[in-house]
């Protein structure tokens, strides 16, 4: 997959993916931003935080989801924040019903996405932005994903030693709430969420000790670059906690090639054919999974349903929750099973 190419999915037009925003429905007129022209497939774009795997299978929620909710709907991932920027003003310009974004900056996104909101139906999805005008949040509480994590760490180290956190950024919230829980479930504190904990700073708990959280901007060598050097920084490291779905792959690398698979435990997040097989070949105690195949399929089922009129489809909490779940390898197979069913991935 070619970074910061938005991919043709389900349309009326044989085009590229955003070509295919610009196509006439039903009888030609071009529908009011927002609202689907009378008898047209609602036209929408499913935008991600970036190209790897775990969007892809959500790429086959959204081509199901197209199908079954009569849509129009391209995927689009760019490359990095201002790419994703870019894309969005770009599909302004054509014209389209619905948006869903993974915002990379939420925090400084929020005039773009505002702005996107006034012209069609927006929702977030995998990663909010609270203070922007989005309509609803669909994903799973990545507070309580980053407990769950932390979960799997007690299971994995359960005399506790110092450990390491890393992520690609943490400008985004999914980010920053999964390493807030992390954190408030190995120092055994009350719920912090609505913080962040400093980067810098070392932080000790009764069993457990954070010894530092390094960012990679969702680079699988850095990140591999990163476990090394906390290896080397501290020669008595047990656990090193992975929050992107590239990190459990990278880290394994990098600990087999310190020879400290003996020592050192790895938890991770998401589902990587990588990351499974270490879990089915006893190298990975858990990884802690979300549902992106959902998430494409239902972030096209909520943006047709709004743009043909109902709104019913919105909670009073404006948050559709596809709840995370823990992989063990007692319920690995079941697990990649369904996987495979889903997206006609191999083992």
């Amino acid at each position: 997959m070619v970074k910061g190419i938005g991919r043709f999915i389900v349309g009326v037009c044989v085009a590229a993916a955003l070509a295919a925003l610009g196509c006439e429905g039903g009888g030609g007129q071009a529908a009011a931003p927002g609202a689907a022209a009378p008898g047209a497939k609602p036209k929408l774009a499913y935008i991600t935080n970036g190209v790897a795997p775990f969007w892809t299978i959500a790429e086959k929620g959204v081509i199901d989801g197209a199908k079954e909710y009569n849509a129009d709907v391209s995927v689009v991932m760019p490359s990095d924040v201002n790419d994703q920027m870019q894309r969005v003003e770009d599909l302004l310009i054509r014209g389209l019903d619905g948006i869903a974004i993974s915002p990379i900056d939420a925090e400084n996104q929020v005039p773009l996405i505002n702005k996107a909101a006034a012209k069609a139906k927006l929702i977030t999805q995998d990663s909010d932005a609270p203070k922007s005008d989005r309509l609803v949040y669909i994903g799973i509480d990545n507070y309580v994903a980053g407990r769950m994590a932390g979960q799997l760490v007690k299971e994995a180290i359960p005399g506790g030693g110092k450990v390491a956190i890393l992520v690609g950024r943490l400008e985004g919230d999914n980010a920053r709430k999964r390493r807030q829980g992390v954190l408030d479930e190995l120092l055994d504190r009350a719920d912090t969420s609505a913080g962040s904990d400093p980067l810098g700073e070392v932080l000790k708990g009764a069993k457990y000790t954070v010894v530092a959280t390094l960012t990679d901007q969702i680079d699988a060598a850095k990140a591999k670059s990163n476990a090394e050097d906390m290896m080397s920084a501290h020669p008595d490291l047990v656990g090193l906690i992975g929050l992107n779905a590239y990190h459990t792959p990278a880290l394994l690398e990098a600990v087999k090639q310190a020879g400290k698979m003996s020592s050192i435990q790895i938890v991770g997040f998401d589902e990587q054919d990588a990351t499974l097989r270490a879990i089915q070949d006893g190298e990975v105690v858990g990884t802690v999974v979300q549902n992106p195949y959902m998430y494409g399929k239902e972030s096209v089922r909520v943006l047709a349903a709004l743009v043909r009129g109902d709104d019913s489809v919105v909670p009073p909490g404006k948050f559709i929750s596809l709840p995370a779940r823990q992989i063990r390898k007692a319920n690995l197979p079941e697990f990649w099973a369904d996987l495979k069913q889903k997206t006609q991935k191999t083992q």
